[in-house]
């Protein structure tokens, strides 16, 4: 049973994991990388393996992270069938359109600007893909999972269970001739206010687990709760507008249920609420189907007519125009917008109006990568880039991490217990905090591997001796080509060129005020990378770990 990750693997993000058994080759999740440039850069790499030798596609949930490459995948040649859930294929249509919309809306964009500043079209990389090669991905979907329910996948036994992620989200049991073996895909906080807790598994020989927030423990519901209200009451004082940057599957429904629990028990003032995403909108419908993963007090009012994400102050903002005119609203008012990270979406519209008001407040109720721009802002930053323009923070900032849709440690050790004594194989988790996991599993007798970067590992065999896997070199990627100019200088979407001084393999990355030089191993940033980031006062040396910079 061995286990290739291209995807996912020393990240959180990009989750595509290709398992072989038995001679069936299955690709668990085929997800789009997002994040800084350097991790987006490998969506346009060609995939190291044969995309007609695959047997079956297996999905865990929707989230784009695990769904956004399968377009792409399509477009390589695969034909062969999307196994999923029913709701992970009503969530993933409207995931996937909306990834092709923004794809090539931003490619417009780009090809003006480099126009303007004199850039032949051809050095602007096309979208990834289109809305005909969505519906070509759609047509190969096989909504027939069901929770409990054992369904033979290209001869392979594979039974989905309740995850308590998102809408739809499954684990995955899989039964080969010799091993049992779950995929964990990715694990809900079983203090949701919104998913009921995942099933707890039986026992395994190995489990793929996501190890995203490994290292920590949610804040209690009912202490996030009084957080929540208090930062409402807060920043409404403040008479500036309210901005909640939010994913629009799972987070943004359990913000508008939250917010409307308060203003129904008076809690917080009764002041306007846009939600300013599309997505978010359409994705809400699909709760209204299939409520019955969702608690008993969303459940029973959706049974009873009821719309328990609707404020009473509610407004939905449907066109860019009328986005825009939020921003000329007098007076306190919340404002729901995507992304959750602030990399793109109309959030950043807002970011840009409000951000350098001491009237505005913004509350992150989302995971913040910390080489995003959401990222920055939590942690301190004075000034940002926003869509092009330096951008001063005087905005009160709220970080409220209980909302969190991730098992955290606890949860993972609970999910673990009733699985026997599996093999444990980290993915979907930053470098540091799979590290750190990995003498808490020891302490509960369990052997703890970190799954590496597209190397293939035996997943019955014995691991590496201290859980680490030794550091090699992937493939050499190919030479990407240049974006067009962004944020006022030249942009490079992943590699500019190779070299190789003393004999030795390096790569030189450019990015807006930012050139780094990493010593072999793309993707693998350590803090012996080196990196100048050139400001207005000078050069400042940083290190790397893990993608993010420490001082």
């Amino acid at each position: 049973m061995q286990l290739q990750s291209f995807g996912a693997a020393g990240t959180v993000t990009g989750s595509m994991h290709l398992l072989t058994l038995d001679g069936r080759h299955l690709l668990i999740d085929c997800g789009l990388f997002q994040g800084n440039d350097e991790l987006e850069a490998r969506n346009r790499e060609p995939l190291p393996f044969d995309v007609a030798g695959l047997d079956a596609v297996i999905l865990t949930h929707a989230h784009l992270d695990h769904v956004g490459r399968l377009p792409l995948l399509v477009k390589l040649g695969y034909r062969g069938p999307i196994h999923c859930t029913e709701p992970t294929a009503a969530l993933a249509e409207t995931v996937l359109l909306d990834s092709a919309r923004l794809q090539v809306d931003g490619y417009r964009h780009d090809l003006r600007r480099a126009r303007r500043q004199g850039i032949p079209d051809e050095q602007v990389p096309p979208p990834l893909y289109g809305e005909e090669d969505v519906h070509r991905a759609l047509a190969l979907l096989r909504p027939g999972l069901r929770f409990g329910e054992t369904t033979p996948v290209a001869g392979v036994r594979v039974t989905p269970q309740r995850a308590g992620h998102i809408l739809g989200s499954a684990y995955l049991l899989i039964e080969s001739s010799d091993a049992r073996l779950i995929m964990s895909g990715d694990l809900g906080n079983r203090e949701s206010g919104l998913q009921l807790d995942f099933t707890p598994p039986p026992h395994a020989d190995a489990v793929v687990l996501e190890s995203t927030y490994a290292n920590r423990t949610h804040r209690a519901w009912n202490a996030t709760l009084a957080e929540f209200r208090d930062a409402l009451r807060e920043a409404a004082a403040q008479g500036g507008k309210i901005l909640i940057p939010s994913f629009a599957i799972e987070r943004t429904q359990t913000i508008l249920h939250t917010i409307k629990g308060l203003m129904d028990a008076g809690e917080v003032p009764r002041i306007p609420v846009f939600l300013d995403s599309p997505m978010a909108a359409r994705a809400t419908h699909e709760y209204f189907e299939f409520g019955d993963e969702l608690i008993p007090e969303v459940r029973d009012a959706l049974r009873a007519g009821e719309d328990p994400f609707r404020p009473s102050t509610l407004h939905v903002v449907p066109t860019s125009a009328e986005s825009q005119r939020i921003n000329r609203y007098d007076g306190p008012a919340i404002i729901l917008a995507g992304n959750g990270m602030m990399t793109g979406g109309r959030i950043q519209h807002h970011l840009k109006h409000h951000l350098w008001k001491p009237s505005t407040s913004l509350i992150s109720v989302s995971y913040q990568s910390p080489s995003s721009l959401g990222g920055r802002i939590v942690t301190g930053a004075d000034h940002v880039r926003v869509m092009g323009e330096d951008i001063a923070v005087r905005a009160h900032i709220h970080t409220i991490g209980g909302f969190s849709a991730h098992a955290d440690q606890d949860d993972l050790l609970a999910f673990l217990s009733t699985a026997g004594t599996p093999h444990v194989w980290l993915v979907h988790g930053e470098p540091d905090v799979m590290d750190s996991f990995l003498p808490v599993l020891a302490a509960r007798g369990l052997k703890g591997d970190i799954v590496p970067d597209r190397q293939p590992v035996d997943l019955t065999g014995p691991g590496y001796p201290d859980g680490r896997p030794p550091v090699s070199c992937p493939p050499r990627r190919a030479a990407r080509t240049p974006r067009a100019p962004s944020k006022g200088g030249l942009r490079w979407n992943g590699l500019q060129k190779l070299f190789h001084p003393s004999g030795r393999e390096w790569k030189r990355t450019r990015l807006p005020d930012v050139e780094l030089a990493t010593r072999c191993c793309p993707g693998l940033l350590t803090k012996q990378t080196a990196v100048r980031i050139r400001g207005r006062a000078g050069d400042m040396p940083l290190g790397m770990a893990g993608g993010r910079a420490v001082r």
